[in-house]
């Protein structure tokens, strides 16, 4: 019984040793990116993320917890706009969301601050297309050296990019019928 015990604390050791060197190399930082082609004018799609009070009504965090609190900043749309939430919903947590760029139909940039989780860039690109607008929805964060946080990253496309393809939908479905 006591050889068996040290047989599987061994195991458990060489394994956390394993996943240790492996983090090694792993990527220290993470990019999400989805992109939707909308059959909509980005003028109507810009806005609809330019405006943060527009966010309830596409965004897939705001879907998960309706009854999330919400503080917006005094200005509600383009570069300074901001908003912190808090919800008790798993997916969706607390932090903090800043536009730091709007470009009018081309580009929306933003600060976002998960707390525990750490910050991340996030952006929006809009390309202008015969058939509509190519919508590009992405985020970029560095996780450091953090062997946990690192393999986190390597998941962080499967989640966050679900829901992104998730917002992706609902602005299509907001803006194609205007």
């Amino acid at each position: 019984m006591q050889q068996a015990l040290f047989v599987l604390l061994g195991a458990v050791a060489v394994l956390l040793l394993g996943f240790f060197i492996f983090s090694f190399y792993l990527p220290s930082r993470v990019r999400v990116e989805r992109s939707l082609l909308i059959a909509a004018p980005a003028s109507g799609i810009f806005n609809e993320v330019n405006v943060l009070h527009n966010w309830p009504h596409w965004s897939p965090w705001h879907a998960y917890d309706p009854e999330m609190k919400i503080v917006y900043t005094p200005n509600d749309t383009g570069q300074g706009a901001g908003y912190s939430w808090e919800s008790r919903h798993r997916n969706v947590g607390k932090g903090s969301l800043m536009l730091t760029e709007s470009r009018p139909y081309e580009y929306i940039g933003c600060e976002m601050n998960f707390m525990q989780q750490g910050a991340a860039k996030g952006y929006f690109r809009f390309d202008a297309l015969a058939e509509g607008t190519l919508v590009t929805w992405g985020m970029e964060a560095n996780l450091g050296s953090n062997p946990l946080r690192k393999l986190m990253g390597k998941l962080m496309d499967k989640w966050v990019g679900r829901d992104f393809e998730k917002g992706l939908q609902n602005l299509r479905s907001l803006t194609e019928k205007k």
